[in-house]
């Protein structure tokens, strides 16, 4: 009796379709989507040091599109900002 309800716990917890290596501690990640291209009105502002330390880690490094969830030409236009800033000392090269 004691068996069942161990395997109907563990049927459960698998997936719909039943597959044994199913994890439910690993789940799938859902795709970041890029803030410029769902939003039409953010613009990327080099002056705007408050709107680019959402790009930069703690230590000056700019974040990766992984990260930051930007698409490849929204990263590059972030890359750019980025500089710019650092270069008219808005931004610090890095933070000790």
């Amino acid at each position: 009796m004691a068996d069942k309800k161990q395997n109907n716990r563990n049927n459960r917890r698998r997936n719909n379709n039943g597959d044994e290596e199913f994890n439910p501690k690993f789940r799938k990640m859902r795709k970041k989507v890029c803030v410029m291209c769902a939003n039409k009105d953010f613009e990327l502002d080099y002056k705007n040091a408050d709107q680019l330390k959402k790009f930069v880690n703690e230590k000056g490094k700019i974040l990766p599109r992984r990260a930051t969830g930007a698409c490849a030409k929204h990263q590059r236009d972030i890359t750019q900002a980025v500089k710019r800033a650092r270069h008219i000392a808005i931004l610090p090269f890095t933070n000790k």
